[in-house]
């Protein structure tokens, strides 16, 4: 590893999103320009997007590499396809994982590849994002059992990660390989980070936020009472719907045994049919 300047790949997946895209790029380029210890190549994967995204990316931000979805990937398929790309082109010190609607710090991959360094190459280094309207925390690691992980000012570690800012070495790459596109939208970063736990790898989140993002809808429309039931069914099984009995019981059987995956599997199902009887 190129101790003098690390050389990153930057993964991020979009869809229809041009403006927050433009502002995400945007914070991206402006950390390079002030920090000589790092240069990056970013790989974006434009799933179809309709409202100019990548006409406007082209213009604005030339270097970027764009690489052309289906329509179909979501995010973690797409995330998959970008990570493939990096690897074709060349063999990165580090690959890190970027949301389109993260908002970065100026010093945000400054802080986490010091946060690295501390905790040493056996780490995965997860970011904390919080909302840029109400200060709260949105996205970033967390412990057994769920609990967020809030910035205290320590680095603190978990073992569940949001890839939304998410920092892989490519000594981790090399023992765990890449994103597992067998998930089409959510659980794949999830599913990363336990990979790399079972594996001897530490999961740590720096002491302070690296950046913005807003936080999506806590509660899927299908765990709504109000919600027609015929729509509920129809959110769940959504590559949209963050737990698609199908993916996550792959997800909780690989990482959790096959009677915790098959009992989340039948009271999903329960729930879409009486949503009611959770508070």
């Amino acid at each position: 590893m190129n101790t003098n300047c690390f050389d990153i790949a930057v993964l991020i997946a979009c869809h229809n999103r041009r403006e927050k895209t433009l502002r995400c790029l945007g914070d991206l380029f402006t950390q390079w320009q002030i920090n000589e210890k790092f240069r990056f190549t970013v790989f974006l994967v434009d799933d179809a997007s309709t409202d100019g995204t990548s006409e406007a990316i082209s213009k604005n931000f030339p270097q970027v590499r764009i690489i052309k979805g289906t329509g179909n990937l979501y995010w973690n398929k797409g995330m998959h396809l970008a990570w493939q790309k990096a690897l074709e082109e060349k063999q990165f010190d580090f690959y890190l994982w970027l949301n389109d609607d993260t908002v970065l710090f100026h010093d945000a991959i400054f802080n986490m590849l010091d946060t690295f360094h501390k905790c040493g190459d056996n780490s995965i280094i997860c970011g904390s994002t919080k909302s840029e309207i109400t200060g709260d925390h949105t996205y970033g690691l967390r412990i057994r059992g769920g609990k967020e992980l809030i910035p205290n000012g320590q680095i603190q570690f978990g073992i569940y990660m949001n890839g939304n800012v998410v920092l892989i070495s490519k000594k981790v790459y090399e023992t765990i390989g890449i994103i597992d596109n067998i998930y089409p939208h959510a659980i794949g970063d999830n599913d990363y980070g336990l990979r790399a736990v079972k594996k001897g790898f530490r999961i740590a989140t720096p002491g302070d936020y690296i950046g913005y993002c807003e936080a999506h809808e806590k509660l899927p429309a299908w765990c709504r009472p109000e919600v027609p039931f015929k729509k509920r069914l129809k959110s769940l099984y959504s590559p949209l719907g963050n737990s698609h009995p199908k993916y996550f019981f792959i997800f909780e059987y690989r990482h959790f045994g096959l009677p915790l995956a098959i009992k989340h599997f039948l009271s999903i199902h329960l729930r879409v049919l009486i949503p009611s009887l959770w508070k």
